[in-house]
């Protein structure tokens, strides 16, 4: 007796739409727990017919209480912090959704092999560029937690991740990367928060941060963005506790 013929091995998706498809339609296994998270996260298979890519899930069950932030919120913040990078044009947010799991609803978000002994404190010499936009970005979002290690080499470039303590809308910009503390905003840059600032009073983008954030949230973000564009320069620390902890 013969056995068949083994199927075609699945193909990894493309492209980062064709990736985000697939992490919102396919079937999500988990394959095991990460470690050092502070929060339940989960490495998964997502695969659908020919496709299939590894995503890192976190589910809103998992998250600790933080006493600064909304209970069972942070899946949404990782969310819109994908959703602002894409509208802004920069930095490199792995596709990032919202949907149910295993373990109930959550973000999942694509998995980006990278080098484990880069990270911001070592690539910062060598890629100021991609780390101004960065660092232009945690201001937009108000990232909380932009540790050295959330900055990951992958294969064409730095992804950042790990988003869901951003949004507030109070201060609270919490960074390792204060490189550029009083410089002028490059102008390209600035282009870009200035088409952002324009794009999110209304229309699509204003929709899917408001399905996502408070009213609150989301005019803090414009405020931010005025307030960038205005000084023209990139912010001085505080007020407050302006370094996360770890560092790394």
């Amino acid at each position: 007796m013969t056995s068949g013929a083994a199927g075609p091995e699945p193909l990894e998706p493309a492209t980062d739409a064709e990736a985000l498809a697939l992490m919102q339609r396919g079937d999500l296994e988990v394959l095991g727990l990460l470690p050092r998270a502070s929060n339940f996260t989960f490495l998964a298979r997502v695969s659908a017919a020919s496709e299939q890519t590894l995503a890192v899930y976190k589910p809103r069950a998992g998250e600790a209480p933080l006493w600064d932030f909304p209970d069972g919120t942070l899946a949404e913040r990782e969310v819109a912090a994908y959703v602002v990078a894409e509208a802004l044009g920069w930095p490199r947010v792995p596709p990032t959704t919202l949907r149910d799991g295993p373990h109930g609803s959550g973000s999942v978000q694509r998995f980006v092999a990278f080098d484990p002994d880069e990270h911001y404190l070592t690539m910062r010499d060598e890629r100021p560029d991609e780390f101004r936009r960065i660092a232009l970005f945690d201001v937009v979002v108000n990232n909380a937690d932009r540790k050295s290690g959330h900055c990951l080499l992958g294969h064409d470039g730095v992804f950042v991740v790990d988003h869901g303590v951003c949004f507030h809308e109070e201060p609270k910009l919490r960074t390792v990367i204060w490189d550029f503390r009083g410089e002028p905003i490059p102008e390209p840059l600035a282009g870009d928060l200035r088409s952002l600032a324009g794009s999110i009073g209304s229309g699509r983008l204003r929709e899917g941060l408001l399905a996502l954030l408070t009213p609150a949230e989301v005019e803090a973000i414009s405020d931010r963005l005025a307030a960038l564009i205005g000084s023209g320069r990139f912010p001085e620390p505080g007020p407050g506790r302006a370094v996360p902890w770890p560092v790394v």
